[in-house]
């Protein structure tokens, strides 16, 4: 009975450890879920603007820019997977991975050869061991991305896009997590580039009169300016909603696990005290045996 309870009571100090680690990791992510949030709405309307302003541009003029302009035939599709550096963030990185394999099955269904790009360590990982390895890969900034990661990124991303025909890739797509709620995030894939011109009366909100631009020095300059920071400002966005989904799924795996741990505190106590209450027993049936033994010897 001893030792039954001497393991009962070393489970429950490592449970209780555990627990140490798990609230204090629930606690660093419920810290960060309010800033990230914040940094997406600051993020979105940066976003939006450009997207509107180069879809109004290009809707003013008649040039064929590379970034806006469907290829004649698409054989090489890029894709962009946003994961996690780190795990323990329940469901995070396998939904975001499930919708990425869901993109690449897909691309390999209409015939063309996927191009992958990965950012965080899990994803890095998840593909090398399938043999599928990326033609580039980002690490190291997946809870608190910054405009720099998002432009290297970014840069990847616009250098493939202009190689030559063949050996580049003829449009983009990203697969992130998007950031709804503290409790709801819902992987999805959105292709950015090339951008569709859209019709002027589209692009501009309802009830607006359509502006009117002047290039200086011409359309196709003004593209080249505005194309690059369209795709950071994509790539960023699209970084900051997953790093928010990230610490939210990352608070509640770990609040999970913290209830968990006091459920199995719980029960190990119960079975502790079983253990105890039926070593005095036992201790208490010997002395009352001995004791009886004592006086029938004395007796005789």
């Amino acid at each position: 009975m001893g030792a039954q309870l001497r393991v009962y009571r070393r489970r429950i100090r490592s449970v209780q450890s555990t627990k140490k680690i798990t609230k204090a990791m629930e606690l660093i992510a419920a810290s960060r879920i309010a800033r990230a949030q914040q940094r997406v709405r600051s993020s979105r309307p940066y976003a939006e603007e450009i997207t509107r302003v180069i879809r109004a541009v290009t809707s003013q003029s008649s040039i064929r820019h590379p970034l806006t302009s469907e290829r004649p035939e698409i054989t090489r599709s890029g894709l962009l997977v946003i994961t996690s550096d780190r795990g323990l963030a329940g469901a995070y990185n396998a939904n975001a991975l499930r919708e990425a394999d869901r993109q690449l099955d897909q691309l390999q269904t209409d015939g063309k050869q996927p191009v992958l790009f990965v950012v965080g360590r899990k994803g890095n990982s998840y593909y090398r061991f399938r043999g599928r390895i990326p033609a580039a890969s980002f690490s190291g900034f997946s809870e608190q991305p910054d405009l720099d990661s998002a432009k290297a990124v970014a840069d990847a991303l616009i250098d493939a896009f202009s190689a030559e025909h063949g050996e580049g890739i003829d449009d983009i797509t990203i697969v992130f997590t998007e950031f709804r709620s503290a409790i709801t995030q819902r992987a999805r894939a959105v292709r950015i580039l090339p951008l569709p011109p859209t019709e002027e009366e589209e692009a501009r909100p309802s009830g607006q009169p359509p502006p009117v631009y002047d290039f200086e020095p011409d359309a196709e300059g003004v593209l080249d300016a505005l194309l690059p920071r369209y795709i950071v400002s994509r790539v960023f966005t699209s970084l900051l909603a997953s790093a928010a989904s990230e610490s939210a799924a990352r608070r509640r795996a770990m609040k999970s696990a913290s209830d968990n741990a006091d459920d199995l505190i719980k029960i190990l106590t119960r079975l502790a005290n079983e253990a105890r209450q039926g070593e005095i027993t036992q201790e208490i049936s010997e002395i009352v045996g001995g004791a009886n033994a004592l006086a029938a010897a004395s007796g005789g």
